[in-house]
C-alpha cells in the first residue's frame, strides 16, 4: 500500500516517492556543512560594516551617532541565524539532493551573502537621513527574495516527497510548510510599507524575527512521536 498510518496517532507517511529528483541524488551532509559556512561568513562580514568614528575628539557622539548601523546589525545577524536554524529544519527532514535543489541552494547562500551590503546601505540611508526609502524598499526585496527561494528548495523537496527521508510523515513537511509561506507575503508587506514610510516597514521585518524563531508546533509533534518509539533517540 501506498500510504500507511502510523500506528501511535494516525499521521500518514507516503513510503514511496511520486516525482523523480533532476540529475543523481548526492548526500546532503556536504551541502549542509557548505551552507553553514557561507552563513557564517555573512554574519561576521556584518559587523565590519561598521565604520568606526573619524572624529575621536567626540567620540562618544560619533558611537551614539552610529545607533542605525547597529540596528541594522543586529536585525539582520538575527534573520540570517534564522534562516539558518530553519535551513537545518528543512535539512534534517531532507533525505538526498539533487542537481537542481543544489542550484537553489546556492542562489539562497548567493542571496544571504549579499545581504550584509543590503544591511550597511540601510544603516547609512538612516545616519544620513536621506534615500531611506530606497534603501529600506531595497533591503527588504533582498529578504524577499531569500524567502521565495527557501520556499521553492523546501516545497521541490517536499513534491511527491521527491527528496524527503522516509522518516518525515507528510504532517511534518504540511507543518513546514505552513511555517515557511507566509515569509514571503509578510516580507513583502514590510517592503510596501517601507515605500510609504521607512520606520513602518522596519518594524513589520522586525517583527518578522520572533515569529520565524518560534518551534514549528507539527514538526515537535512529530520529533516527540519518534522518540517514544524508540526511546534511545536523541
Amino acid at each position: 500500500m501506498r500510504w500507511s498510518r502510523a500506528a501511535n496517532g494516525g499521521s500518514t507517511k507516503d513510503t514511496t516517492r511520486s516525482s523523480s529528483p533532476i540529475g543523481a541524488e548526492r548526500d546532503p551532509k556536504r551541502l549542509v556543512t557548505f551552507s553553514d559556512a557561507v552563513i557564517a561568513i555573512a554574519v561576521t562580514l556584518l559587523v565590519l560594516e561598521i565604520q568606526p568614528p573619524e572624529d575621536t575628539e567626540h567620540l562618544l557622539r560619533g558611537l551614539i551617532e552610529l545607533w542605525p548601523s547597529y540596528v541594522a546589525y543586529a536585525i539582520t545577524f538575527l534573520l540570517i541565524g534564522q534562516m539558518w536554524v530553519n535551513h537545518h529544519v528543512m535539512f534534517d527532514h531532507i533525505g538526498s539532493a539533487d542537481r537542481l535543489l543544489i542550484l537553489l541552494n546556492t542562489l539562497l547562500l548567493m542571496v544571504i551573502a549579499f545581504l550584509p551590503f543590503a544591511s550597511s546601505l540601510l544603516a547609512h540611508a538612516f545616519e544620513s537621513g536621506h534615500g531611506k526609502q530606497t534603501a529600506l524598499i531595497f533591503y527588504g526585496a533582498t529578504y524577499e527574495l531569500a524567502a521565495i527561494l527557501f520556499n521553492a528548495i523546501w516545497e521541490y523537496a517536499r513534491h511527491g516527497r521527491r527528496l524527503l527521508n522516509s522518516a518525515t510523515d507528510n504532517d511534518t513537511a504540511r507543518a513546514i510548510s505552513r511555517r515557511f509561506r507566509p515569509a514571503p507575503f509578510w516580507i513583502a508587506a514590510g517592503t510596501a510599507l517601507g515605500a510609504l514610510h521607512p520606520v513602518v516597514g522596519l518594524v513589520v521585518v522586525i517583527a518578522f524575527i520572533p515569529f520565524y524563531w518560534w518551534p514549528i508546533s507539527g514538526e515537535v509533534a512529530s520529533i516527540r512521536r519518534t522518540r517514544e518509539q524508540s526511546p534511545g533517540a536523541l
